[in-house]
């Protein structure tokens, strides 16, 4: 099949690289097609093994309990794979698990992989199941011993050996080869080729078994940004649930960055991917507006909805995630500055406020300082929480071309809203016309906005400007 190459199988506690230990490793080495070596060995985890597993494996913690621990038996395992492909069913179980016992003694694990789920997946695309099991019941291949390492490699050893007899070793192996190529850390279950996935800037989805994402992603390269997941799903465990769960991957071409941090969060609001932790629809956003009366009680009031407004910016600071944090924040600007909590709403009562009377307020509350002095001093407090008004007298594109790709995207703001992103002048023209309902403030696209409309407080020279 390949020039050097180990079959290797592995038994463990559980199914979480990070967490779990190796209970069982077998190897079996071929060079030139002949078997050269062969070893197995059972392992002390250092850690108990449940009673599913033992019921699964047949391994119990009797049985391990003078075995050697991993430390012990590495330099051998490390022997047998030098100058080998590490080939395994599902291999990325096996070499995720490597990779944690080996950094754990401050190894490095450089090795090929080659995963015989997907090699079955190309030689055999007629049939549907790929697992161990699938692939000994449709082979008519038996095991006396599986679930035990030795046993699952002379079962993968006997299919490879059966593959090669019904299409030819040379089908077999240069499918092996073809796989060699980056692959070999893709989840087995995987349907998408990733070598056609490009590596220009765009947006990545990630769908397991529903028609809702598990995971929208952004990168300016996106095929490598792709891989980086399942390459980090042995030491990460939220990369390895993923990894564990997807089954196809759709993206989406961009001219830039800009266009697809626009586009990620998008979709991340509308679809809500369990794995996206950031960019979830803000339906709790809020700011603080100033009232212009220093006499006003109180003088800042929490607004939020369709009050949140663009147009409103000029009296408006904040914004925050919740009115938890919008009146934390609050009371450490009191603090700091020696404002009233009462003037400020945070506090009920009449006359002198607590903080007066430790020495935290200046007297607003009890006639010791002017109204008009306070305000100001509240408005430098919050200066740089100022909502930035819109500088603009209408919409305004931002232009993003990819010279590589030849694309060209137009991004269209109105009052730090995202309208779209447009290709033609048909497109440009319809959006420009459009009498559609303003958008819901969102603070993302705020902050993006701010970021490359106004950098460093003065606009792009090349931003179109649409009155």
């Amino acid at each position: 099949m390949l020039p050097c190459y180990v079959l290797l199988d592995l038994e463990t506690t559980g199914g979480n690289a990070v967490h779990d230990r190796i209970t069982e490793i077998a190897a079996v080495r071929f060079e030139q097609g002949a078997e050269v070596a062969r070893w197995s060995t059972l392992v002390n985890p250092g850690t108990s093994i449940s009673g599913f597993i033992e019921r699964l494996t047949g391994i119990s913690n009797a049985m391990v309990r003078d075995a050697p621990g991993f430390d012990e038996v590495a330099s051998q395992l490390l022997k047998l794979l030098d100058g080998a492909v590490l080939v395994a069913h599902n291999v990325r179980f096996d070499h995720g698990f490597l990779l944690n016992e080996l950094a754990r003694m401050n190894l490095p694990l450089r090795v090929k992989t080659l995963c015989t789920v997907r090699l079955s997946r190309l030689l055999y695309p007629q049939f549907k199941g790929h697992g161990l099991d699938a692939i000994m019941q449709r082979h008519g291949l038996v095991s006396s011993a599986r679930h035990r390492a030795m046993g699952d490699v002379e079962v993968m050893q006997s299919w490879l050996a059966l593959a090669q007899a019904e299409l030819g070793a040379d089908c077999v192996k240069g499918h092996a080869q073809s796989l060699l190529q980056g692959s070999a850390a893709l989840p087995p279950q995987l349907d998408t080729d990733v070598s056609d996935i490009p590596d220009t800037p765009g947006v990545y989805l990630f769908y397991g078994e529903s028609q809702l994402p598990l995971y929208v992603g952004k990168s300016i390269k996106l095929r490598s940004r792709v891989m980086s997941h399942f390459q980090a799903a042995a030491r990460n465990a939220r990369e390895m649930r993923i990894a564990q769960e997807i089954r196809r991957i759709e993206w989406v071409e961009t001219a830039g960055e800009l266009g697809a941090l626009l586009l990620e969060a998008r979709l991340v609001k509308e679809q809500q991917p369990v794995h996206n932790r950031q960019l979830r629809r803000e339906n709790n956003l809020c700011a603080w507006r100033l009232e212009a009366n220093p006499n006003s009680r109180p003088l800042l009031t929490l607004v939020r909805g369709a009050e949140l407004a663009p147009e409103q910016f000029g009296a408006l600071y904040g914004p925050y995630r919740s009115k938890n944090q919008a009146q934390t924040h609050l009371r450490e600007l009191a603090d700091a500055h020696g404002l009233c909590l009462q003037a400020l709403g945070l506090e009920s009562g009449k006359g002198r406020c607590f903080a007066h009377q430790i020495g935290h307020c200046k007297g607003v509350c009890c006639g010791e300082e002017a109204p008009e002095r306070h305000h100001l001093r509240l408005q430098m407090a919050l200066v740089s929480h100022k909502l930035q008004v819109w500088p603009f007298a209408g919409k305004v594109g931002l232009r993003e071309h990819n010279t590589r790709s030849g694309r060209t995207d137009i991004h269209l703001f109105h009052q730090w809203c995202h309208l779209a992103t447009v290709h033609s002048d048909e497109e440009l023209q319809e959006v420009l016309q459009s009498k559609r309902s303003p958008l819901a403030f969102d603070l993302d696209t705020y902050r993006l906005a701010m970021k490359h409309l106004l950098p460093s407080g003065k606009a792009y020279a090349g931003i179109l400007e649409f009155k």
